[in-house]
Parts: structure tokens; sequence; C-alpha cells
């Protein structure tokens, strides 16, 4: 509870305790003070088992310290149950984003570049395929764009 009071911060309060208070009444303030501690605690073991009671059996294994946003993250991050470890180790970013970066290039990737190169000879000099780099050519001002039921 006090993890971060050092010896010299406790003489300290002592002291000034036994200053405060005196020497005779000094034990009976630090009773009230312990039986009022007391109290809070059992209020508040009370106050758990009330609200774990009104959530029923499926949270019986409710902690409230998971209130806490890290540690219901690192407790969830830590369930093998999830398989979020094979979920993560399973992608592979950099042949992502080399696939991602070869097809906006206009590249094609290493399985379809034989069947694409042949393609591409019989085709023209583009390739049949769609300069993703070029500007389009813009519309004329009294085309319209056309209609798309979907995207509306």
């Amino acid at each position: 509870m006090f993890n971060d009071i050092g010896a010299l911060e406790l003489v300290t309060i002592v002291v000034l305790a036994v200053l405060v208070f005196g020497p005779d009444k000094l034990p009976k303030v630090i009773q009230d003070v312990m039986r009022t501690v007391r109290k809070i605690r059992e209020f508040s073991e009370s106050a758990k088992q009330d609200i774990r009671q009104e959530l029923g059996p499926e949270f019986k294994d409710f902690e409230f310290e998971d209130l806490n946003p890290k540690t219901f993250i690192r407790k969830q991050l830590d369930n093998e149950d999830l398989g979020l470890k094979e979920i993560r180790n399973g992608f592979d970013l950099k042949k992502e984003m080399a696939e991602v970066t070869d097809a906006v290039h206009g590249r094609d990737s290493d399985s379809a570049a034989s069947a694409s190169s042949a393609s591409a000879s019989s085709s023209g000099p583009s390739g049949g395929r769609v300069d993703m780099v070029k500007k389009p050519e813009e519309p004329a001002k009294d085309d319209r764009p056309p209609f798309d039921a979907d995207a509306t």
C-alpha cells in the first residue's frame, strides 16, 4: 500500500504524529484509523460481492482489476485460446508490401510474369494493362460520368 514511502519519510510521519497527538493519545488514534480502514475494506468487498451476484453465473470469474485497460489488453494478448500469436506470425509484411508495390507500379508478381509477358507481346505496346501511374484522360465538359446505382 505504501510502497513509495522511504525510511526517512516514515520517521518524519511518526515524529509529527507524536507531536500532534501526543504519546498518550497516539495508540487510540492508530486504533481508530485501523478500524476505519478495515470498515472501508469490508464495504468495498461487500460491494464487489453484490456486483458479482447481480452479474450472474456467467461472470463468476470476473475480476475488477480487469477494468484497467492495460491489464485487460495484457491478459487478452497472453491468452492462447484466441490464436493471436499464430495470426501475428502468419503475416509476412515485407512480402505483402512488395506485392502492393509491384501492383502499384504495374509489375506482375513472379508467378504471373511469364503468362503476362506472352500476352503483352501479342496485345500491343501497352501490353493490355492499365497504367495506374498515368493520369486518366478527363471527360469532355458535356459528358456525364456513368451512373452507378450501387455507389449511391
